[in-house]
């Protein structure tokens, strides 16, 4: 079977455009540099999550109603079992030589991926909004070290949300303070995303 084939750029990239831990709203800072078709590509997958001369980017979706977030339990059935059992607020995903047309086109195309991974996890029976809010980078963890997230921000109408996925479990939208309570329990994105929220949603401190 053909292994997965993953978008990657190099951390010296990252490096060249500044070095951040956590999130950064500084999106126009970073974002035009890693979708440009000179500066990202494919390797296969196996190479790519234990080298951190590369960083694969992960679309990673927090989905928002009436100021509630969606939290999940990721099961033993998880494609990344590093992160099995843990809670999420996120739903991400890698980015494949399937969707290789998409960034040579323009944010509009690499949102229009972004959708289809999210619906490849989730129903989502709702009309929503979507925008980039932060990246977000984590070099502390054995995961984090190969991977870079774009952190988006799906606003929906309703909480019409049901999973596909068989590794989702106790889908429900939680209340920030709700959220906190769980914190400890989180994988360290959602831990990261969480400590950010109100910045997130666009609110004042």
């Amino acid at each position: 079977m053909k292994e997965e084939m993953v978008l990657v750029v190099r951390r010296s990239l990252l490096e060249k455009l500044g070095v951040f831990h956590g999130l950064s709203f500084d999106v126009d800072r970073y974002l035009p540099a890693l979708l440009s078709r000179e500066n990202n590509f494919f390797m296969a997958r196996s190479i790519a999550e234990t080298d951190p001369a590369f960083k694969q980017i992960i679309p990673y979706a927090l989905l928002s109603h009436g100021g509630k977030i969606l939290h999940y339990v990721r099961g033993k059935k998880s494609g990344e079992q590093r992160l099995a059992a843990k809670g999420s607020i996120g739903i991400g995903g890698h980015m494949n030589d399937m969707d290789e047309g998409l960034f040579a086109l323009d944010r509009e195309a690499y949102l229009a991926g972004v959708r289809r991974e999210v619906e490849e996890e989730l129903r989502v029976e709702t009309p929503y909004t979507n925008r980039i809010v932060a990246l977000l980078n984590d070099d502390t963890t054995e995961v984090g070290r190969v991977h870079l997230g774009v952190v988006h921000l799906f606003e929906l109408e309703t909480a019409q949300v049901g999973k596909r996925e068989a590794m989702i479990t106790g889908l429900a939208f939680l209340t920030p303070e709700e959220l906190r309570a769980k914190r400890e329990n989180l994988e360290t994105w959602s831990q990261l995303c969480l400590d950010s929220l109100d910045a997130i949603q666009g609110r004042p401190r």
